[in-house]
């Protein structure tokens, strides 16, 4: 809370949702009472007229009935409000009130009352003005230098100034080139009105130049006569400030001095006379409202600025003096004499919030009490502390944050999928259906699959959100459902399908099914969020069909296994194609990219084979193996099988893709690049093709034109080729993160890691759903295998210090990270192990069989490092006719 306030010293509030802006507002001594004491005029748009006195007992006190001195309804909305010498015959002040299409005098008088209700009050209509354009501002003042009375200027909408000499209409002059219009104000010294045009800058028209040009009525005849003829409406000066102007104020010092301030959206001007700028401010916030007013030093101006942050700030000059806290936000503020008291702020908010107050500080007064001493018993607090610290000791043994502690769930989420595909063939992607539809991609059907989550509450439930996400090109036909609220032992179901809309296969086929739910408390009853997932496999037949096998590929893999081989008919019953019992030990496989991959198990020895012409496109196939020979195995009660991986790891194909992707990323910027480059040059030449149109004398475009056409077409296609690199990168990152598994699956089944540290890899290797130009997933795993080769990977515990404060960026190419990865699989080949403790890491470099070498630090080392790891990894390729692996020799089995 602000300690310098405005101080109320009486407020209310007027009506019941009207509206006000900032010339509902005025303050004179409109009943002519000559004590000096000023009254508050107030009109709202819903044609409310009020006029106040205000007289407080005291300080803060709201508004009593006898303050309320006028308050009637007139028939149209009150534009602005101003009192002045508006009556011919008389210096009397007068009440002129301008609504959208008339502009109303009154004469505003009080009669003596005789009881204790105090005075009555009414008004008296001297004349009205009906305008045949709709109203926007008016201003007043002693035009042209009359003396004793005041003449009125309406602004209309379409920038129109009707001058009224009180009871009679004079002249009305349109603007030049007025669009908009914009405040208006009349500065008595140089006798000219001052505004600012729809084109943001300031205009001054003297009176005399208005009074003596061509009548608006001839406006059309005007403009289409020559120039130099007739009397034509010249600006006296213009100043551009580059916003728009919110309000218009003129403040004489003396009779020789004036100043023009213009309140913009972001700054204030203080003007002379001729237009010159005196000094602006630049505001740190957006004004609502303002108030110049004379300072009590020689020379300074003194400014009320309201702003939407409900303060209200005073300068004088460019310096701010004071800043105060008001209960709202003010359209018009104003300062004038009530009771006595001089120099009171007026303030107005749209809402019609009226306030009076003065400035000051408010002091708190608050004192808080005193603490009831009491005799702390120090048993109970050993007690306490030594429950807290054996809790502490648990939390630390467990080596979490939380304790884990078995507990029922609030909801239980599980998924069931289909075991069959849809069978109808339907192009709308949008609708749900029970039953899974094809969608026709090319020349093939792309099967569907029925996915069903179901929600079951143990407790009363809030705003239950599931979000289901699976990998692309897979896409769902509904992602999101939201549950409102779930009563206890409820359940509820969500159905959606899933599909493959693109050309090439997802990285995984496991979906997740996250629910995010609010859980009422006694001290939160809005609810504690919380979140729960459940996570489903979707079928290999959603992207792959059966097809012929192949003798020959350029990839190939063979898993080793423990057991007798299975037969690949009931290991994959859904893509048997043949009868023959001779081809029990050979499969093929059809994705509905187009890639095939073929299976084949031999029958003497216990290996498997899996061989395609993409390298990315045996992961698939080699996990979905592995897991359907670990279900096999588990329902004979076998409990010991196991696989592992005995040949060369593929690193040289696994480098091509990065090689790949890391092009598109390089391609992607030079695009980038260039379309900001042609971009600029089609803004340049735009700008010079206005500046010709708009020129009086047009000069020749000299092919500018020409060149236009040519830059927007360069800007299409370049457009055009990001968009089709973007796309191409996005399926890129997808192989190579298909590739990604591949490679940690065969680091795992070769060095026989755990579950623990094939999640560090899967950390390291799979940090990204999805890379981007910002952060890519060359430099990010890149950090991260840095990390692991200088922590539970390094040679000695003096390497385990490690710095990653830089910002990753973009590398120059990816010969850096082939390297670290070399690096790392040749020191899990000489034992170390993969582990985030470091005290547990250090020992383990003891035992390492031939220790492992440090990161290289310079160009030298790791060429040595390199020709020291290349008799290991090797390309797979060219490895493979010196493995012991079984060939093809038919594709009716496997000789060894």
């Amino acid at each position: 809370m602000s300690l310098f306030k405005a101080r109320d010293w009486w407020s209310t509030v007027l009506g019941e949702k009207e509206e006000f802006d900032q010339g509902c507002l005025c303050l004179a001594d409109v009943d002519n009472s000559g004590n000096g004491q000023d009254k508050i005029i107030v009109g709202s748009f819903m044609g409310y007229l009020r006029i106040f006195n205000p007289h407080p007992m005291k300080t803060g006190d709201g508004a009593q009935a006898e303050d309320l001195l006028l308050e009637v309804q007139l028939r149209d909305p009150v534009l602005q409000v101003e009192v002045g010498k508006f009556v011919s015959g008389t210096e009397m002040l007068h009440l002129a009130v301008l609504h959208s299409r008339k502009l109303c005098v009154y004469f505003v008088s009080g009669t003596m009352g005789n009881v204790e209700h105090g005075n009555q009050y009414q008004i008296k209509l001297m004349y009205e003005h009906n305008l045949q354009r709709t109203a926007c501002n008016m201003t007043y003042g002693s035009f042209g230098g009359v003396k004793g009375r005041d003449l009125i200027c309406i602004q209309s909408m379409d920038g129109m100034l009707m001058v009224f000499e009180q009871e009679s209409y004079a002249f009305g002059r349109f603007l030049p080139g007025s669009l908009l219009p914009g405040p208006l104000a009349y500065s008595s010294r140089t006798d000219s009105f001052i505004t600012v045009s729809s084109c943001r800058q300031v205009e001054s028209y003297k009176y005399q130049v208005l009074a003596f040009a061509t009548d608006a009525d001839k406006r059309q005849e005007t403009e289409q006569q020559k120039i130099g003829s007739g009397k034509r409406l010249v600006v006296d000066w213009t100043l551009s400030i580059g916003e728009q102007a919110l309000d218009i104020c003129i403040v004489s010092f003396n009779q020789s001095v004036s100043s023009v301030f213009v309140l913009g959206e972001r700054n204030f001007f203080c003007l002379k006379d001729n237009g010159q700028i005196r000094f602006m401010k630049k505001l740190d916030c957006s004004p609502s409202c303002f108030l110049p007013y004379c300072s009590v030093s020689e020379g300074t101006i003194n400014t009320l600025i309201g702003n939407h942050n409900s303060m209200l700030r005073i300068y004088q000059d460019v310096t701010l003096k004071w800043a105060t806290q008001l209960p709202h936000v003010p359209v018009a503020v104003k300062v004038g004499c009530l009771h006595d008291l001089k120099g009171v702020i007026v303030t107005l908010s749209d809402d019609g919030h009226l306030q009076c107050s003065y400035l000051g500080t408010d002091p708190s007064l608050f004192q808080a009490p005193k603490v009831e001493s009491r005799e702390l018993n120090y048993e109970e607090l050993d007690m306490e502390l030594k429950e807290l610290q054996k809790i502490i000791r648990d939390v630390n043994k467990t080596q979490g944050v939380w304790p884990m502690t078995e507990r029922e769930d609030d909801l239980t989420v599980s998924a069931v999928v289909s075991p069959t595909l849809g069978s109808v063939s339907a192009g709308v992607f949008g609708a749900l259906t029970e039953q899974a539809s094809d969608v026709e991609v090319g020349t093939d059907l792309v099967p569907s699959v029925t996915v069903k989550v179901t929600l079951q509450s143990r407790l009363a439930l809030q705003k239950a959100k599931l979000s289901v996400y699976v990998q692309p090109p897979l896409v769902l036909t509904c992602n999101q459902f939201t549950f409102e609220s779930m009563a206890p032992e409820m359940t509820r179901t969500a159905s959606f399908s899933v599909y493959l809309k693109g050309s090439y296969i997802p990285s995984e086929l496991e979906g997740n099914a996250i629910v995010s739910y609010s859980r009422p408390t006694d001290r939160n009853p809005d609810g504690v969020p919380r979140v729960i997932q459940c996570k489903f496999r979707l079928p290999l037949k959603l992207i792959c069909l059966p097809g012929q096998p192949s003798k020959t590929a350029s990839h190939k893999l063979t898993i080793d296994t423990n057991k007798s081989p299975a037969s690949l008919l009931s290991l994959f019953p859904g893509f048997a194609s043949q009868s023959d019992d001779d081809q029990v030990n050979v499969m093929g496989f059809r994705f509905l990219g187009g890639s095939r991959v073929t299976l084949l198990a031999s029958k003497t020895s216990q290996r498997y084979r899996i061989q395609s012409e993409q390298f990315e496109d045996l992961w698939l196939i080699t996990n979905e193996l592995i897991l359907r020979l670990q279900e096999h195995f588990q329902k004979q009660g076998i409990k010991d099988f196991a696989c592992s991986f005995s040949g060369s790891l593929p690193l040289q194909e696994y480098f091509e893709l990065i090689d790949h992707h890391f092009e598109l990323r390089i391609n992607g910027e030079k695009l980038e690049e260039l379309l900001s480059e042609r971009a600029v040059q089609f803004r340049a030449i735009q700008r010079r093709l206005l500046t010709r149109f708009k020129d009086k004398t047009p000069a020749p475009l000299q092919h500018l034109d020409t060149l236009l056409d040519g830059t927007y077409k360069q800007v299409i296609a370049l457009a055009d080729a990001a968009q089709e690199n973007e796309d191409n990168l996005f399926q890129a990152f997808t192989r190579l993160r298909s590739a990604t598994h591949l490679v940690i699956l065969l680091l795992r089944l070769w060095q026989k890691l755990n579950a623990d540290q094939v999640a560090i890899l899967e950390a390291a290797f799979l940090p990204l759903q999805q890379d981007t130009q910002e952060l890519g997933w060359e430099e990010t795993v890149d950090a991260a295998i840095s990390h692991l080769l200088k922590t539970c990977l390094s040679k000695s515990s003096k390497e385990q210090a490690l710095n990653l404060s830089s910002q990753l960026s973009i590398p120059k190419d990816t010969s850096r990270l082939k390297k670290h990865i070399t690096l790392l699989c040749d020191r899990l080949a000489k034992g170390g192990r993969l582990c985030l403790s470091t005290d547990a890491a250090a020992p383990q470099t003891m035992v390492m069989p031939g220790g492992c070498t440090t990161i290289p630090e310079s160009d030298l080392e790791e060429r040595s490092v390199e020709q020291d790891t290349t008799e290991l990894f090797t390309n797979h390729k060219h490895l493979l006719a010196e493995t012991p692996v079984p060939e093809v020799s038919s594709l009716h089995g496997i000789s060894e």
